[in-house]
């Protein structure tokens, strides 16, 4: 099996972005990971290129500079990410780079470690480090001047301190004795005392945009300057330090669990992929014994495909989502895994987009897809998918219906289906029997579009609910039809 980079993969091109000043002799490109919401970036001048904050597979990196003619002289972490594994040892080893590190990332292989001012130079262009901690004590920001057209930065690469419209929050410091009021504080001085003293043209490129876990307001834009961030951005209003403490610190969605171990896979630096297993094709009796063993059978294909018909007692967590936070979540680093996708080359994709949060622990997939575990003869359960009328119909009926909304809580907040409780999806697995439902009477599973409830409705199958229906289109879909909607109170 080959591996499938997929996942929505973006390369903004050096002409995208730029704002202000004309770059004289400066290549850049921002590369989007669309699924991990992750940024990374390729600078380079004069046949010598540095990389910042790359992904776990690194070729587009490699292919990029060749095509530029430039030689990868620098890869440089803003920080030790928690929410992917990154490339930076795999591309070290290929190009003979040298990788950067803030001084307190502690990290465990041969590094540079960089403090505030210190300077790396790629062909005519200064990359000068300023120390931002806040996001976490590692965290360093890359200031990026072209002399020949000014002595202050025209880019800052902020990494996860600055966000467009957010900043990093403060609570993914976790064990190393920092909390997040303290860090909060942290935020605070780097802000204030760094980043916003910078002038309004510089442009601002952060690691992550929206629908990332390292903030909770980014914008779908990926670039912005510091003046429109100065202008727009919620958490560099006015005001106090305690206030702002106060703010950051207050409602934090809960993180998810393998961040932590990311975090340590970045400090040790992960191994090449090529290091990861190919997943092999398996037989449906195996992938059959497998499931009776424990593995977890994750079925990436779409929520109408899974209703369908599925392994009975698989997870459903869907290619074309959030794939990788959302697997990450809801499976434990180091569990087997075996995929059921549409095709070879999806289980291809999912091992990859697996790989890049740190999962390795791929046993196969099975070979022919559900198609062939049907025509085996074994066993196909399935979940009815329901639109949002139809749910309409079954509220108004004398019938007994429990409606569970997985979304965040900020979410369930904003409003939500009448009767529906709330059970986040991040935490549903542990927290079904506490819900107080019956397992026995038709349940709806609701969320925003339908993927996290396909998600959710998998783990309630596991946990012996026996009449699930997902709601297609989701709440998003309910508001558009004019249904009626419950915004709770704060007596409620």
């Amino acid at each position: 099996m080959n591996f499938a980079r997929g996942c929505g993969r973006d390369a903004r091109g050096p002409s995208e972005g730029t704002r202000a000043l004309p770059l004289v002799d400066m290549y850049f490109k921002q590369f989007y990971l669309g699924c991990l919401a992750h940024a990374s970036y390729l600078i380079g001048s004069k046949g010598e290129a540095a990389v910042v904050d790359p992904q776990r597979d690194v070729d587009q990196y490699i292919e990029e500079a060749a095509a530029q003619n430039l030689q990868i002289k620098y890869v440089i972490e803003t920080h030790l990410h928690a929410d992917f594994v990154s490339g930076h040892r795999e591309l070290a080893a290929r190009t003979g780079a040298e990788i950067v590190f803030g001084a307190q990332a502690g990290a465990t292989f041969p590094h540079r470690a960089v403090r505030d001012g210190d300077e790396l130079s790629i062909g005519k262009i200064v990359l000068r480090i300023m120390e931002t901690p806040g996001h976490t004590p590692e965290s360093i920001s890359v200031l990026v001047l072209d002399r020949d057209v000014s002595n202050q930065p025209q880019k800052v690469l902020t990494g996860d301190a600055l966000f467009v419209g957010d900043v990093g929050r403060p609570d993914l410091a976790g064990g190393k004795g920092y909390t997040p009021p303290m860090m909060a504080a942290m935020m605070y001085e780097t802000l204030h005392g760094k980043l916003l003293k910078l002038s309004d043209e510089v442009e601002v490129y952060p690691a992550h945009g929206a629908g990332s876990m390292c903030g909770r307001n980014m914008s779908q834009e990926t670039s912005s300057t510091i003046g429109e961030q100065r202008k727009s951005n919620y958490a560099l209003k006015p005001m106090s330090k305690d206030e702002f403490v106060r703010m950051m610190t207050a409602d934090l969605p809960e993180a998810p669990s393998y961040f932590p171990q990311d975090a340590e896979i970045n400090r040790t630096g992960a191994p090449a992929l090529v290091a990861v297993s190919r997943a092999p094709a398996l037989a449906p009796q195996d992938v059959k014994t497998l499931a009776a063993q424990g593995d977890v059978i994750l079925d990436v294909r779409s929520a109408a495909e899974f209703g369908a018909g599925h392994v009975p007692g698989s997870t459903n967590v869907g290619l074309s989502g959030q794939f990788a936070i959302w697997a990450g979540t809801l499976i434990s680093m180091g569990t087997p895994v075996v995929i059921v996708a549409e095709s070879e080359e999806k289980a291809g994709e999912a091992v990859m987009r697996l790989a890049r949060v740190g999962i390795e622990s791929v046993k196969g997939y099975l070979a022919g897809g559900i198609a062939a575990w049907h025509e085996a003869g074994l066993e196909l359960a399935s979940v009815p998918q329901i639109t949002v009328t139809e749910l309409h119909e079954l509220i108004s009926k004398p019938m007994p219906l429990q409606i569970l909304d997985v979304r965040r809580p900020p979410e369930y907040q904003s409003g939500h289906v009448p009767q529906a409780l709330t059970a986040p999806l991040f935490s549903l697995q542990q927290n079904v029997a506490t819900l107080g439902l019956d397992p026995t009477k038709a349940t709806a599973v609701i969320c925003a579009g339908g993927y996290r409830s396909s998600a959710a409705t998998s783990i309630l199958q596991q946990q012996g609910f026996s009449n699930l229906l997902n709601v297609t289109g989701g709440t998003n879909a309910w508001i558009d039809a004019g249904y009626p909607v419950k915004v709770p109170t704060s007596e409620s």
